[in-house]
């Protein structure tokens, strides 16, 4: 299976002015902890990391510590994150049938996850990775009015890894980028060409690292882990 992260963005709501998948959690960088889970899965065979090349050099000392045995190859991202993963789909081997697509902050994806999903996509075109949303959600007005509440039962939250057959995603990839189409998941560009999108249960813990709030809890989740 081959895997494509993402991870070429700078994390403005983190408050810095880097790369976030840099910042430390638990004495290690947020992109080791990722790749280490992709390490210990035992379907993915094959990496693309996704980046601007002024973090190249940080993301190969970060490959230096960790002595991966599954081949890291880095591809150059674009503005966005869909430009970035139209990159990551042009650099995939011509044998790649399936690819799943991972966000660098979600660091605390365990081996399992990448597992079942890679499992999974090769039954459906393509899935994702959620959890059932537990709050009730409002849909609010340009005035912060609230004007309905959707049925919770119906309501999940996506995750990453996304998973899809590669010559279908580069098909929605393109349309979408002929169309001027911008959606924030891959996911969306299947849900634009009316194709269906599998459900994967994710886990509680594998949220994303976007605020300081963020980096806090996962340290929390990884110190419970670690005892």
């Amino acid at each position: 299976m081959h895997l494509l992260i993402p991870a070429a963005g700078l994390g403005k709501r983190m408050g810095g002015d880097r790369n976030k998948l840099l910042l430390t959690l638990s004495q290690k960088p947020l992109l080791a902890w990722t790749l280490q889970a992709v390490e210990q899965s035992e379907q993915i065979t094959w990496i693309g990391l996704i980046g601007q090349p002024h973090d190249f050099p940080a993301f190969e000392q970060i490959l230096a510590d960790l002595y991966l045995t599954k081949p890291v190859h880095f591809i150059v991202g674009g503005d966005t994150r869909q430009a970035s993963v139209y990159n990551g789909l042009q650099a995939l081997p011509e044998t790649a049938q399936w690819v799943l697509i991972h966000d660098g902050a979600r660091c605390l994806a365990t081996p399992d996850l990448f597992d079942r999903c890679a499992i999974a996509l090769r039954t459906c075109p393509g899935l994702i990775a959620a959890i059932p949303v537990k709050d009730t959600i409002k849909i609010v007005n340009d005035s912060q009015q609230v004007t309905h509440t959707p049925d919770r039962s119906t309501l999940w939250a996506a995750q990453t890894p996304q998973g899809f057959a590669v010559a279908t995603l580069k098909t929605c990839h393109d349309r979408g980028k002929s169309l001027g189409w911008e959606v924030t998941d891959d996911a969306a560009l299947f849900e634009q060409c009316d194709l269906p999108v599998q459900i994967v249960p994710g886990e509680e813990s594998n949220l994303k690292i976007t605020t300081p709030m963020d980096l806090a809890i996962a340290e929390f989740i990884l110190q419970h882990r670690q005892s």
